[in-house]
């Protein structure tokens, strides 16, 4: 007949696998695995004191029959335990459940999985061009990511629109094939201690295939439901190799294009369909991974991974009625900003084991992303006055973040008596990091600069770097048999942001097999990024302008802007995890994050004061813009926040006998943020005005649920899911087609409700031969859309939905289909 291991999409800590590339000590290493001789094409592999087995590998088309029980690392270096013993709550989805959302982009699929995450469902300029991902409603700088248990390098493309993630510079998950990837883990606990800095809201661990036998390719291609836009394709593969006798080398990649989807209203100005401003980019991108390793002798393994990613995105900006630039464009235009994006990471690693059954392992990482900006579709006015001429596509401006990592890790185990141990980790790290910024071409930034938004002028670019350097010490106690306790501390120092000191506590008493209670206690730390301190920017609409300020620079001071302070958070979780009737998982947490100091835009300025601000920058801003249109910003310390939560996870496996097998899940995440305390100028005005306060609490949906039934039957598979995105709220500007008290004010705004709504999913696959498996389905197969803003708040005419609420796609539906054959 049939069975399965699927449920929500997700395993939660009771029943799936927190490897030890995450449960392990702070960002010290991947999977240790000690593999027994074996023949040539072997998998098998032993599992020794200090190490796990490697995690086994699901073909993509395969739906697996039986249910796997997985086995779990701890947060330290402990020995193999079921994931049920978790002190903290973790979450797995395997590599089946995020190809089954139909999604092509990881975070995409994540978002429809696990109710703790969620995404923006639409993004403006080159925002739109990166994915981000926030975890319990906090901002993407609050989310650590991990590949093989080691910190990935983050994005050059700060997210610099006004909006929930402003400021954010997250890792973007799409930059790994999603083939290569085994299963995902994600803590839902504060995790800086463990990990460094970053980790506020938890930690997302990527955990990449080690399988030497696999050899699969994949193609999938689907539209929207508006209009046939946003079609998307992708084909990808992945192979495995053995690397002698003792060795695997996994090889995988993606290529994935998505066209633009285009969103037009009535432009007020002209009363035509002319501008798709905010309608979502066009990229297409290639991605590849190998990760490897092998024993050199039975004490020293040799391991590492590389990723490599190429992406060119193009999204519109608004249009330009023929006035604007006759000499060129007569019929008016929509200027093009384009980006080619190049990332990179590679990692080697070294482990073995040291005298009195201690174990070593040392790693270093490299990774970078580099984004050149250009704008094309354009022109520049003023230099065509001047010159005769003016350049059509023209180079804006580049920005390049690097980060070289570099670890060891000590770790020994201490048994005491049977059910009494202690594991113990500690170690050290440094970390490089920098960022680069590069000014364009000189008829990007010229008097005021290309319509669309101006280039990046000489006197803003430059480099910074700063030093990280850490130590950490960890250990895991069983004092008695059903009681096991955690502490972890860790000590920064950023040779530009100071000292930090962060520890955490968790505790978990079983007082049954069938039910625990688990607590945990920690604090966290986050330095400002080298973005959020250097980063500027000036862009140009048709009717008015935005400046970005680093906010160390004179024009920033000049409206009250101080040096930054790093954030500094408390997180306290406690829940149950039982098991009332087998095969039943059921587990309840409650938490609360205290973040002081959060870092967000500063008040925004208008009018001359911005203008002055601008002017201070050393830019020139074309005629004719209305000057309460005109806006500066700076990222300041605008407040400190409390999120409360719930999350409810619950899984049940049936057998139905002839009628195959049936798995019933369900994932509930209650989330409320609130401002604690408000931050204010020196004539205690508040930093923030109440359209940024929205931006930290009401953004993000206040519930989120997801009801999930799998049904497997001999050679068809059926998956549906349910999602309920809860209530959003967002304080949303009065634009062009308001009165005119009202247009642009930075004081009064618009309460815009995002009501809840259901979503519903739907995929059916067949089993076509041994090695071809078929799937068609639909994301939001009824085609649900947020509400439509009412027509003074919307942009010329142009701005549809609330763009700055998570959710609701704007999209709509999305109707694919799939192949997946395994060579």
């Amino acid at each position: 007949m049939g069975s399965c291991s699927f449920g929500l999409g997700l395993s939660t800590a009771m029943s799936g696998l927190a490897s030890p590339a995450l449960a392990a000590a702070p960002t010290h290493g991947p999977v240790t695995t000690t593999r027994a001789p074996h023949k040539k094409g072997s998998g098998a592999t032993k599992a020794v004191p200090h190490t796990t087995t490697a995690h086994p590998h699901h073909r993509p088309h395969a739906i697996n029959a039986t249910s796997t029980e997985h086995l779990t690392v701890r947060q330290t270096n402990t020995p193999l335990k079921r994931a049920r013993t978790s002190t903290s709550p973790i979450d797995i989805v395997t590599a089946q459940q995020l190809q089954r959302t139909g999604q092509l982009n990881v975070a995409d699929a994540l978002a429809r999985i696990n109710p703790s995450v969620t995404i923006s469902t639409a993004g403006y300029d080159a925002s739109a061009l990166t994915s981000s991902i926030r975890l319990r409603g906090l901002n993407p700088n609050h989310t650590l990511v991990l590949v093989n248990g080691i910190r990935r390098h983050t994005t050059a493309n700060i997210s610099a629109d006004s909006g929930p993630e402003e400021g954010s510079s997250p890792v973007d998950l799409n930059m790994i094939p999603p083939e290569a990837i085994d299963h995902i883990e994600i803590l839902r606990d504060g995790a800086a201690s463990r990990y460094g800095a970053d980790g506020l809201a938890g930690v997302i661990n990527i955990v990449l295939k080690k399988d030497i036998k696999s050899s699969d390719i994949d193609a999938q291609t689907g539209a929207n439901a508006y209009n046939g836009d946003g079609w998307q394709y992708q084909f990808g593969f992945d192979k495995g190799f053995s690397l002698g006798e003792d060795g695997y080398v996994n090889l995988a990649g993606q290529m994935f294009h998505t066209d633009h989807f285009i969103q037009k209203g009535i432009d007020d100005r002209t009363g035509l369909y002319d501008d798709p401003a905010l309608s979502l980019a066009e990229q297409t991108r290639q991605t590849l991974s190998l990760n490897f390793g092998k024993h050199f002798t039975q004490s020293l393994e040799g391991y590492g991974f590389v990723t490599y990613a190429h992406r060119h995105g193009e999204g519109f900006q608004d249009y330009r009625t023929p006035d604007v630039f006759p000499q060129y464009f007569p019929n008016g235009f929509s200027p093009i900003e384009a980006m080619e994006e190049q990332d990179f990471a590679v990692t080697l690693g070294l482990k073995g084991r040291l005298p009195a059954g201690f174990h070593w392992d040392a790693n270093t990482t490299y990774g970078a992303d580099d984004d050149h900006m250009s704008l094309k579709n354009s022109g520049n006015p003023a230099y065509y006055a001047d010159y005769g001429t003016s350049p059509t596509k023209v180079r804006t401006e580049r920005f390049k973040n690097e980060q070289w990592n570099n670890t060891l890790n000590i770790s020994r185990k201490f048994a005491f008596a049977p059910g009494h141990s202690l594991d113990l980790s500690f170690g050290a790290q440094h970390r490089l990091e920098k960022y680069t910024i590069g000014a364009g071409e000189p008829a990007s930034y010229y008097k005021g600069g290309l319509q669309g938004f101006s280039g990046l002028m000489p006197q803003n670019a430059g480099s910074w770097t700063r030093n990280v350097w850490a130590g950490y010490i960890d250990a895991d106690f069983h004092p008695l048999r059903h009681l096991d306790v955690d502490f972890g501390g860790r000590y920064e120092h950023y040779t530009d942001s100071g000292n930090a000191q962060t520890g955490k506590v968790a505790a978990r008493y079983d007082f049954t097999k069938r039910f625990a209670i688990r607590a945990t206690i920690s604090n966290g730390y986050r330095a400002p990024t080298l973005l959020e301190q250097h980063y500027s920017a000036l862009s140009v609409i048709p009717n008015g302008a935005s400046a970005s300020l680093p906010v160390s620079s004179v024009a920033a001071s000049s409206l009250g802007a101080q040096k930054l302070k790093a954030e500094r958070s408390t997180n306290a979780s406690g829940g149950i995890v039982m098991e009332p009737i087998t095969n039943l998982h059921v587990s309840v947490d409650v938490y609360q994050i205290n973040i002081r100091n959060r870092i967000a835009p500063g008040g925004s300025f208008q009018g001359s004061a911005a203008e002055n601000a601008i002017a201070l920058m050393g830019a020139a801003l074309p005629s004719g813009l209305d000057p309460d249109n005109v806006t500066a910003t700076y990222f300041t310390n605008g407040a400190s926040t409390r999120t409360q939560g719930l999350d409810i996870m619950a899984d049940y496996n049936l057998k139905l006998h002839r009628y195959g097998s049936l798995n019933l899940s369900m994932a509930l995440n209650l989330n409320r943020t609130r401002i604690h305390h408000l931050n204010t100028y020196a004539d205690e005005s508040p930093i923030l005005n109440a359209q940024q306060i929205g931006y930290l609490t009401t953004a993000s949906p206040r519930s989120k649920i997801v009801l999930n039934a799998y049904w497997k039957l001999n050679r068809w598979n059926v998956n549906l899911r349910q999602t309920r995105y809860g209530e959003t709220v967002n304080n949303v500007t009065y634009q062009d087609m308001a009165p005119a008290a009202l247009q642009y004010s930075q004081s009064q705004f618009h309460r815009f409700v995002n009501t809840p709504a259901w979503l519903t999913d739907l995929e059916v696959g067949f089993q076509a031969t041994k090695r071809i498996h078929l799937a068609i389905g639909g994301n939001n197969l009824f085609n649900i859309r947020p509400r439509r803003m009412p027509a003074e708040n919307s942009y010329l005419g142009t701005l549809f939905y609330d763009n700055n609420s998570a959710g609701i796609p704007m999209t709509g539906g999305y109707y694919y289909g799939r192949i997946n054959i395994s060579l």
